[in-house]
């Protein structure tokens, strides 16, 4: 919980984290107790290949912050390379897609507005069968303006 006049501090190892098959995410700062929903900001991680399908949000901004390894990102018709300290915004609206181009990959995720937590959570406790099925996907991450494209 945020308490006025105090920080929310997430230590190394600390945080929630969600086993998403790809790739794993630790949550550092979401929701209405911690950020009142202004944002969300995690740690994905994990190695290569596709971390997401191509998709869009209509209601919200994401950057892409590389901490380790290197990423071939499409935003939109642009296909770019972003290597460890490279940052990347994607406006809502626009198409995009996120692969790793290493064996390990790490990078932090801020969503503006948040809320998008939700729609990790609810996928990360799916059995591995269904987390594979793209239909259980889809379902789930239209409910959180994940829009596939």
């Amino acid at each position: 919980m945020l308490i006025p006049g105090q920080g929310h501090v997430v230590a190394p190892g600390e945080g929630r984290v969600v086993d998403l098959g790809v790739t794993r995410m630790r949550v550092l700062a979401a929701g209405q107790d911690v950020t009142r929903g202004t944002f969300t900001l995690a740690e994905f991680s994990g190695g290569a290949g596709p971390w997401t399908v191509p998709h869009l949000h209509r209601g919200m901004e994401e950057s892409f912050f590389v901490l380790d390894g290197e990423f071939a990102f499409t935003i939109g018709e642009q296909e770019v390379t972003g290597g460890t300290g490279s940052y990347l915004l994607v406006p809502r609206d626009t198409p995009h897609v996120l692969a790793a181009t290493t064996e390990h990959a790490r990078c932090l995720v801020l969503m503006v507005p948040g809320g998008q937590e939700e729609m990790f959570y609810e996928l990360g406790a799916l059995g591995a069968d269904s987390l594979r099925d793209p239909a259980v996907r889809a379902a789930i991450s239209a409910r959180y303006d994940s829009v596939p494209v």
